[in-house]
């Protein structure tokens, strides 16, 4: 029985082509995912996440892509395995919940026929066997007549529905590993709600250890193990999900965090983070990353080339910058005030 991590990542680059040159949207990262564990990457768009989902289950479109580093999947390293090889893992030992079951959905298929292609590929049940195979899956997501859903159309279900399909077929062979991209952006508070205590519940019962990709600290406070906070292409903050609840450290962090409803008291403003997550091409590769983002902060407090450096027992952060972070209207009341320091 293996005892080690599903998944380790180290050295992840993941790089797009754009006018014949090659920019990381994922850069040198470290990442290990253990078995009934579910681990948050957290991070606004464009901050890697689902380059880094994409890349762990090969499914980058390797003309504009170029993946460098090792991703051992239970010791196998995914970046050697031919297409064949890992078309043999992916549905069966990597699943996939995508953002949007509409798109990831053949609509021309019946939900049943959807879920026993996987059943086709990776096991050698018999016709009937399938069939009881899916409608126990059906059951298992808490889909109502499994039955009359076996022979609908994704266009006659829900939003919350085909979500619900898409945790199926991804977990229709009991994988290892299950990566979850943005699974309840679509759907509105109550089935969000629904779809997380599911997903929950299923990897308590499998012992599957998840990744769940997601840009909504809500999400993570609900289902998440542990967290890693990602800006830029880069991990700014990794720990335990209520150490990094309580005692956020990394500017970044610590803005997502203010910038969240009910993280204030009544009559306050929320936190907005000023100016935007830099283009590929602009990222500034030898300094923090988030700088320009607090431009009130002395540069000096910067590191160049910033490394994550353990704070505490688990508790990793990007960058000596940290240690002198302040909100900017904490600066300004410092002034009215006739007092300095930092916070």
């Amino acid at each position: 029985m293996n005892t080690g991590p599903v998944l380790e990542i180290k050295g992840l680059s993941v790089s797009f082509r754009i006018k014949d040159q090659y920019h990381p949207a994922v850069d040198h990262l470290d990442l290990t995912v253990n078995p009934n564990e579910v681990l948050a990457v957290v991070g606004e768009s464009g901050c890697g996440k689902s380059a880094l989902a994409l890349s762990i289950a090969q499914l980058h479109d390797m003309e504009r892509t170029r993946v460098e580093g090792e991703v051992l999947f239970k010791g196998t390293d995914l970046n050697r395995l031919s297409s064949g090889q890992m078309n043999k893992i992916r549905g069966a030992g990597i699943g996939m919940i995508f953002q949007d079951p509409l798109t990831a959905l053949n609509p021309l298929m019946s939900i049943g026929k959807q879920i026993e292609e996987n059943l086709d590929y990776h096991t050698s049940l018999s016709t009937k066997q399938k069939r009881e195979r899916v409608l126990e899956l059906l059951e298992s997501v808490d889909i109502p007549n499994p039955v009359r859903v076996y022979e609908q159309h994704p266009h006659e279900l829900s939003g919350g529905m085909r979500q619900r399909v898409m945790i199926a077929i991804a977990i229709a062979c009991r994988p290892s590993l299950i990566i979850a991209d943005e699974p309840t952006t679509a759907l509105d508070v109550t089935i969000q709600s629904q779809i997380l205590d599911l997903l929950k519940q299923l990897q308590q019962e499998s012992g599957s250890g998840i990744i769940l990709i997601t840009h909504d600290l809500g999400v993570v406070a609900e289902v998440a193990d542990r967290v890693v906070v990602m800006y830029a292409g880069e991990i700014v903050e990794s720990a335990d999900v209520f150490e990094l609840f309580r005692h956020p450290q990394h500017p970044y962090t610590r803005s997502l965090l203010a910038s969240m409803p009910g993280s204030h008291t009544k009559g306050e403003s929320l936190h907005v983070i000023g100016g935007i997550v830099p283009s590929l091409q602009d990222i500034p590769r030898n300094s923090c990353r988030f700088a320009p983002r607090i431009p009130w902060i002395q540069q000096g407090v910067h590191e160049d080339h910033p490394q994550l450096n353990e704070i505490s027992p688990g508790h990793w952060v990007r960058c000596t910058c940290y240690q002198h972070f302040h909100f900017e209207d904490e600066a300004k009341g410092e002034a009215a005030h006739g007092t300095t320091g930092v916070k």
